[in-house]
C-alpha cells in the first residue's frame, strides 16, 4: 500500500514532464508515460529481474521531482541510469546540481520550440492502426509529429464508423486508450484531440493534401502494394508531400532502414525509405551484438511467424505456394526474405545467412531461431550476461530485451515496445556454436520501429540520456551485469 501511494504521487511527475517539456521518462527502458500505479511497481521490480541495479521509489521519486525543477528540454531520459551515475559519480553534489551538468546540452535547448511535423497514413491495415495509436499517444505537447490524415479506398457507405471502430477495438491489442469521436459530416475522427481527416482515394499520385492545410507532409505507406522507387514515388507528385516511408522491404536501391542499426544513413535527400521487415527489425540488433562481441562466420535464421492478412482464413485460391492452405489450421512453411535483408542494414553479414520461415495459427507473436557459427568461442553464461547488457545499457536498447523466465509464452510479448526480446533460458552454446531464441511483436513491436524511423526523418527523435554506451565483453562487470 505504501508503495501505491508513492506511485501514485509520481503519476503527476511523470506527466507534467512529458506534457509540458517533452521529456519521456523510463526505468531501463520501460516507459513510464501513461502508466498505472501498480505498473509503476512492476517497472521497478523488472529491474531486478533483468539483472540490473534495484531501485527504490523513493530514489525514482527524488529524480522526478529533480527533473521537474530542471525543467529540461524534450528527452528521453532513463531515470534509473541517471540516479545510478549519481551514485557513482556525484562526489557528493545534490542531485539537483549533478543532474543540471548531466543534462547541461537539453537545458540549452530548452528555449527552443519544435516545429510539428504533418504525416499521413496510406492505408490503415494491421500496421497502420498501431501506428496511429503510437502517434495519437506520443502527440505530448503538440511538437514534434503530428497525424493529420489517412488514406484508404472506401469500401462501404458506413466507412469512417468502421475505420473508426476498427481504430477503437483490436482483438490482439485491446481497446484504444482514450475516446473516439466521427465527424460524418467532416469525414474526420477525432482521437484523444487529435483531428485525423479521412480521405478517399484510389490513386497516390492525385491527393492535394494542401487542401486539408497538410504541407510537407511524411506519407507512411502501410499497403504493400508498391515496394519499388517508382511506385512509391507516386505519393510524391501529390501537393504537399515531401517524402515517403514504406512499412515493408524495400526493393532496388531503396535504403531498408532498421533504426539502431542504421539510421543515421538516413540523410534529407533520402525522399524515399522502407523501413524493413517485423522479422528484419527483430534479428539485426540481436545479430549486430553477437556479431560485435563474437564475430558470425555464417548461419541460418528460422522464423515460426504467426499467420498475416496476405494468408487464406479457410483453404481457397491463392498465387503463392502454401499460403492458399487454412492459416488458422495448418503450419506452412514459407519463404522470408529477411536473413538477405538484414545485410542491407548490416552489410557486414552480407552472404552469411540463410533463412526460412514457418506461419503458424497464432495472430501475433513470432519467435526467431538463430543458428550461429561463430568466430570466438563462447560461454552460455557469458553470452547471455552480454545479451542483458546490451538490453539495459547499450547502444541497442530500445530495440534489444532480454528475459529469463521458464513461464513465458508467446502472448507474454504481446505489446512489448522493443524489436526483439532474447528468451536466456532457451540459449545453447558449444563451443563456437550458439542457437538463439528472439521472440518479437511482429505487430506493435515493429511499429514502434517505424515509429521511431520516422522521427528521424523528421528530425524530431528525442535526445537520449545518459549517451547509449559501447558495451562488450569486458565491460560488463564495470555495468554490473
Amino acid at each position: 500500500m505504501a508503495r501505491e501511494e508513492q506511485a501514485e504521487r509520481m503519476i503527476p511527475l511523470v506527466g507534467g514532464l512529458y506534457r509540458t517539456h517533452g521529456v519521456v521518462t523510463s526505468i531501463h527502458g520501460r516507459r513510464l508515460i501513461g502508466l498505472s500505479s501498480i505498473d509503476l511497481i512492476k517497472a521497478h521490480k523488472f529491474a531486478r529481474q533483468a539483472g540490473a541495479q534495484a531501485m527504490s521509489m523513493d530514489a525514482s521519486t527524488a529524480v522526478l521531482e529533480a527533473l521537474a525543477e530542471l525543467k529540461p528540454g524534450p528527452a528521453s531520459l532513463d531515470i534509473a541510469r541517471l540516479h545510478q551515475a549519481h551514485r557513482e559519480r556525484g562526489e557528493g553534489a545534490s542531485l539537483v546540481d549533478f543532474l543540471r551538468g548531466e543534462l547541461a546540452d537539453i537545458l540549452d535547448s530548452r528555449t527552443e520550440t519544435a516545429e510539428p511535423r504533418d504525416v499521413v497514413l496510406y492505408g490503415f491495415g494491421r500496421i497502420g492502426r498501431l501506428v496511429a495509436r503510437l502517434l495519437i499517444a506520443h502527440a505530448g505537447n503538440g511538437a514534434g509529429l503530428r497525424l493529420r490524415a489517412i488514406v484508404v479506398r472506401k469500401g462501404s457507405e458506413d466507412d469512417l464508423a468502421k475505420r473508426a471502430s476498427l481504430l477503437r477495438r483490436d482483438s490482439v491489442h485491446g481497446p484504444f486508450a482514450g475516446t473516439l469521436t466521427i465527424d460524418e459530416e467532416a469525414n474526420s475522427i477525432l482521437a484523444n484531440g487529435t483531428l485525423i481527416q479521412v480521405i478517399y482515394s484510389n490513386d497516390p499520385a492525385t491527393v492535394d493534401y494542401t487542401e486539408y492545410g497538410i504541407d510537407d507532409a511524411i506519407v507512411v505507406d502501410n499497403t504493400g502494394r508498391w515496394r519499388d522507387r517508382e511506385g512509391l514515388e507516386q505519393h510524391l507528385r501529390s501537393t504537399g508531400v515531401s517524402r515517403v516511408l514504406l512499412t515493408a522491404p524495400g526493393k532496388g536501391d531503396i535504403k531498408n532502414i532498421v533504426y539502431g542499426i542504421n539510421h543515421d544513413q538516413i540523410t534529407d535527400a533520402d525522399t524515399v525509405l522502407s523501413a524493413a521487415s517485423c522479422t528484419t527489425n527483430a534479428i539485426t540488433p540481436v545479430l549486430a551484438a553477437i556479431d560485435e562481441a563474437y564475430g558470425i562466420r555464417r548461419g541460418h535464421v528460422e522464423t515460426v511467424h504467426s499467420y498475416t492478412n496476405d494468408q487464406n482464413l479457410i483453404d481457397n485460391f491463392h498465387t503463392g505456394a502454401r499460403r492458399g492452405r487454412s492459416a488458422a489450421l495448418n503450419m506452412v512453411i514459407t519463404e522470408t526474405g529477411a536473413a538477405k535483408a538484414v545485410s542491407k542494414a548490416l552489410p557486414d553479414l552480407a552472404g552469411k545467412l540463410t533463412g526460412s520461415a514457418i506461419r503458424v495459427p497464432t495472430p501475433d507473436v513470432s519467435l526467431a531461431i538463430l543458428n550461429l557459427s561463430l568466430e570466438k568461442a563462447a560461454d552460455r553464461e557469458e553470452l547471455n550476461s552480454y545479451l542483458r547488457a546490451v538490453s539495459l545499457h547499450s547502444k541497442l536498447r530500445q530495440q534489444v530485451d532480454y528475459i529469463e523466465s521458464q513461464e513465458v509464452v508467446s502472448t507474454d510479448f504481446v505489446g512489448s515496445h522493443r524489436a526483439g526480446i532474447v528468451d536466456g533460458l532457451a540459449t545453447i552454446v558449444d563451443d563456437d556454436n550458439a542457437v538463439v531464441y528472439v521472440w518479437y511483436d511482429n505487430e506493435f513491436g515493429y511499429s514502434c520501429q517505424v515509429l521511431r524511423v520516422i522521427e528521424e526523418m523528421a528530425g524530431t527523435h528525442p535526445t537520449v540520456m545518459p549517451p547509449r554506451e559501447n558495451v562488450t565483453l569486458e565491460s560488463m562487470a564495470a555495468l554490473g551485469v
